[in-house]
């Protein structure tokens, strides 16, 4: 398979992605060109909402193709077209034949939640200092323990999940809305609860959910949103700013007097939003900040 690079101005990126579709690309990417740079900009979206911009004032469009012929071909057309004026070819190149698998593996390390809790994935030996872990490999659900919402969530399971003398842990009855992989499940197991739901509108997350709680050797219980049935001493839930405001009155009534309440998906600009959202129940508090996001937390 052959690449080929271009560079483009923020006001041309949805002229010259739809020529390339045309021009049957197999896949089109856009990429900040000043990424990893002090011009580097953070752009945020939503899973179903229109994207905040189509691209970034400098971006990389990076097309692939199956020949060099049809790439090259493929520059020659873009060339001669009035919207392309202002873009730049940065070249075609050749994609060479990799181990994928092993690829996809080598950019999942090891995640250290806290000094002694860990997430490691199936093909890593545990550290050492790994007094608890997650055995958790990437898959066709939202959670591994790299992206900040889930490990702020884990932090605060770590830092609040007691285990008392005889057994029980300090989070009690606990509810993981939105499971996705179900690690925030796991985790709330893996510090002594007993006594844990996980619900997600995703029967493919539900699943997940529970070969990854058996991989785990966790018990807990799984299953659609209705599953989710009186209160619970934690309610846990790792989702998008959107649907937790929603969802407000329902994560609200399910939380037990003396428990508490954790949002994660959060940015740091949504934060009054969702105070106000939350606010005719539970008063939340930003617990926790991570490369933009936010955990949110409160108690009743």
């Amino acid at each position: 398979m052959f690449e080929l690079s271009l560079m483009c101005p923020e006001d041309r990126i949805e002229a010259v992605s739809d020529a390339l579709d045309a021009l049957d690309a197999l896949s089109v990417s856009v990429e900040d060109a000043d990424a990893q740079t002090d011009a580097e900009q953070a752009l945020f979206g939503e899973p179903g909402m229109p994207p905040p911009k189509d691209g970034w004032q400098r971006s990389r469009v990076v097309a692939l193709f199956p020949t060099q012929a049809a790439a090259e071909e493929a520059q020659q057309l873009l060339a001669v077209q009035d919207f392309f004026d202002g873009c730049q070819v940065l070249g075609i190149a050749n994609v060479p034949e990799q181990d994928w698998v092993r690829l996809t593996q080598s950019q999942f390390a090891p995640v250290d939640i806290t000094p002694d809790f860990w997430i490691v994935p199936t093909w890593h030996e545990l550290p050492a200092q790994a007094v608890r872990s997650i055995r958790l490999d990437p898959g066709l659900a939202f959670g591994t323990g790299t992206h900040p919402t889930t490990r702020m969530c884990l932090r605060w399971i770590a830092r609040n999940g007691v285990v008392a003398a005889d057994g029980t842990s300090t989070l009690g009855r606990v509810l993981d809305y939105g499971c996705g992989s179900g690690i925030l499940a796991i985790g709330a197991a893996k510090f002594g609860a007993v006594d844990i739901d996980a619900v997600d509108i995703d029967p493919a997350a539900v699943e997940s959910t529970l070969q990854n709680a058996q991989a785990n050797g966790v018990q807990l219980k799984a299953g659609l949103p209705d599953k989710a049935q009186g209160e619970y001493r934690t309610v846990l839930a790792n989702i998008l700013a959107t649907p937790l405001r929603v969802l407000a009155p329902l994560l609200c009534s399910h939380v037990a007097t003396g428990g508490h309440l954790v949002l994660a998906g959060i940015l740091e600009r949504q934060a009054q939003e969702l105070q106000e959202a939350y606010a005719p129940w539970l008063q939340l508090q930003v617990a926790d900040r991570e490369d933009g996001w936010i955990l949110m937390t409160a108690s009743r």
